[in-house]
């Protein structure tokens, strides 16, 4: 993704976030500008206010262009993340915003091919489905096993669900953007 795109992207995020969070609409100007946000990409937004997390909710699928999801989930992770009350509209300032773009997902079944603070992990099994980043590994320093049971926790299967036949254990890559005090950087 190049600089441009970039500021689109977190100009998108941010409008987004705030018309979520002050109850207004919010419809993204044409991007056809803008490639990369055309194309169609799962994505996760991250919000924090300083080091906290305050929401996180993605859209997996790549059913539709960058930047809707994008938009949609800024939206999401401000007011529909039920581990924490919605966005105040007080915190907005101090919010910053985190977007990571997926990969295609590839089903592995060799568990020594994962690379932390490189694959994320997507872990299905029945009607229950839990996905970890590939930053939340490294942040809890985290090995391989470590990382895939806890991907089964957010599964809310058994710990040890990544190794019984019929679950279907996935890895991807996210390209991982960051917004900080008004400053954008990749």
């Amino acid at each position: 993704m190049n600089s441009a795109e970039i500021i689109q992207i977190f100009t998108i995020a941010r409008a987004s976030l705030e018309a979520a969070v002050n109850r207004s609409k919010y419809v993204p100007e044409d991007v056809s500008a803008f490639p990369t946000l055309m194309d169609h990409r799962g994505a996760f937004v991250t919000l924090y206010n300083g080091e906290n997390l305050r929401g996180c909710v993605g859209h997996i699928y790549d059913d539709q262009p960058l930047f809707k999801s994008v938009a949609e989930m800024s939206a999401a992770a401000a007011t529909f993340d039920p581990r924490f009350p919605s966005v105040l509209p007080v915190e907005l300032p101090d919010i910053h915003i985190e977007i990571s773009v997926l990969s295609p997902f590839e089903i592995i079944t060799d568990f020594s091919t994962i690379e932390i603070g490189v694959h994320g992990l997507l872990i299905e099994r029945g009607e229950s489905r839990g996905l970890l980043l590939p930053q939340v590994a490294p942040r809890y320093q985290w090995n391989p096993e470590e990382f895939l049971r806890e991907t089964c926790i957010k599964a809310m299967l058994p710990r040890d669900a990544y190794k019984q036949k019929g679950t279907k254990i996935s890895v991807f890559t996210a390209e991982v953007l960051t917004e900080t005090n008004s400053s954008i950087y990749e």
